[in-house]
């Protein structure tokens, strides 16, 4: 009976005991203007603006390792040894060792021109028209752009008149110079680089690609009830308007 009864009072004191906070581990990869330094070497941006709000919500800890390259980052995730990718879309060949967690924000690729010239034509409305026309184009080596410029791609790189760059860094000077007529990127990144080397750009109206991205956590370090909350805290975020206000800051022209 008195064994009984310690049994019980430690379960009790388990259950009156506050939850173990979640702390999950992710390493930084410079992206401008989602995570990079900044003119004092600080680490800022758009995502980790995002991570810091939604983890402070859902009263998670965030630790970071210095930085690493995409593929290293990706292969440390895939062992076991990070436990969050942010930016992450949702493929069903990555649910073998990850879960994701409700979108945070979209992910846009634009076509750019530089302003004033010919080749920006507002009467073009899509990416099949585009490239049915004689504009050249300039578009980053790796990546998903969407499933209109994955189709139009083959017939661009016979007619020569797709150009490739490594970073937008690399895409803005090329633009600039004339290698090419149009620019396709990431919306945000495009912009944010043609500010600082001062290159003024206008939008084709049309976006290549709209999807949204979403936390991606490792299915082996990670728990369910990890991914409830952080998908508790983005809902309440949004729903208060923290998220979005966010994101208008660096969405502004």
């Amino acid at each position: 009976m008195r064994m009984r009864h310690f049994l019980l009072l430690a379960v009790l004191g388990l259950c009156a005991l506050p939850a173990l906070a979640c702390r999950m581990t992710m390493a930084f990869e410079q992206w401008p203007p989602y995570l990079y330094r900044d003119a004092q070497g600080r680490y800022t941006g758009l995502d980790l603006e995002l991570l810091h709000a939604i983890f402070k919500e859902a009263r998670c800890t965030l630790l970071t390792v210095p930085e690493l390259p995409t593929a290293r980052r990706q292969l440390l995730f895939q062992k076991g040894e990070l436990d969050l990718l942010p930016a992450a879309s949702d493929t069903s060949e990555r649910h073998a060792y990850a879960r994701f967690s409700v979108s945070y924000r979209d992910e846009t690729v634009g076509i750019f021109g530089k302003a004033g010239t010919h080749a920006v034509q507002r009467h073009v409305g899509s990416f099949g028209q585009l490239a049915r026309g004689t504009a050249t184009l300039l578009a980053p080596k790796v990546g998903w752009y969407g499933a209109d410029y994955a189709a139009a791609r083959p017939a661009l790189e016979k007619a020569g008149r797709l150009n490739a760059f490594g970073s937008f860094r690399q895409g803005i000077l090329m633009l600039d110079a004339g290698r090419a007529d149009l620019l396709l990127g990431d919306v945000l990144a495009v912009r944010h680089e043609a500010r600082l080397q001062g290159v003024p750009l206008t939008a084709l109206p049309f976006l290549a690609l709209r999807a949204p991205v979403h936390l991606m956590l490792n299915a082996r370090t990670t728990s369910a009830a990890d991914l409830a909350r952080l998908n508790t805290a983005i809902t309440h975020l949004e729903q208060r308007g923290v998220l979005a206000a966010i994101r208008a800051r660096y969405e502004a022209p």
